[in-house]
């Protein structure tokens, strides 16, 4: 079994869609005997995804800042939460348990944590692979900046094809089997 790390929002969108995005993920979890290691929440986006793979019997470690714990935030249903001083712990844990990380649709919090990820895979501090699953389109404007990124030489054509965008969770998993982390840049 294997953890994935999937950073999503405490928020559940304008549209039912991005609920059935996270309840899909959920499924496929579970269906690939994969663990979710995720940020403890409740509610939003990351309820729903823990609260599906809890109901698929799945096993979900939550990893949660003591200041969101203490307003609150935390899914009651959790057995497996572990509590740390700030964001920041919690970014490192979650990056040191997952084999994997998957961006569902989300704000600026979702977006940040995995580009951290992604950017840390780039300076060898990190060999997860990381996707975002682009469900319904909604990191389309995303990908075309990592595109033009590449074509104006911010970031490697090899570098950018480790970052995945992608809306088959089937192709996201392929992707985690084959990969293999960036080669380090020598300065």
């Amino acid at each position: 079994m294997s953890r994935i790390a999937v950073y999503c929002g405490a928020n559940t969108g304008n549209d039912p869609k991005y609920i059935t995005a996270a309840r899909d993920l959920g499924k496929w979890l579970v269906a690939n005997d994969h663990s979710l290691v995720y940020g403890g929440g409740g509610v939003g986006l990351m309820g729903i995804l823990a609260k599906t793979v809890l109901m698929l019997d799945g096993r979900v470690t939550g990893i949660m800042p003591d200041n969101l714990y203490k307003r609150g935030a935390a899914l009651e249903e959790l057995e497996d939460l572990v509590v740390v001083p700030n964001m920041a712990t919690r970014k490192a844990e979650m990056l040191r348990m997952a084999s994997g990380c998957i961006a569902l649709p989300g704000g600026p919090g979702t977006l940040e944590e995995i580009s951290e990820a992604f950017s840390w895979a780039r300076v060898g501090d990190n060999d997860a692979p990381c996707a975002f699953y682009n469900a319904f389109g909604y990191w389309d404007p995303l990908a075309e900046m990592f595109d033009k990124m590449v074509a104006n030489e911010f970031l490697t054509a090899e570098h950018r094809s480790k970052l995945l965008f992608s809306d088959n969770l089937d192709e996201i998993g392929e992707f985690f089997n084959t990969y293999t982390p960036p080669t380090i840049r020598k300065y």
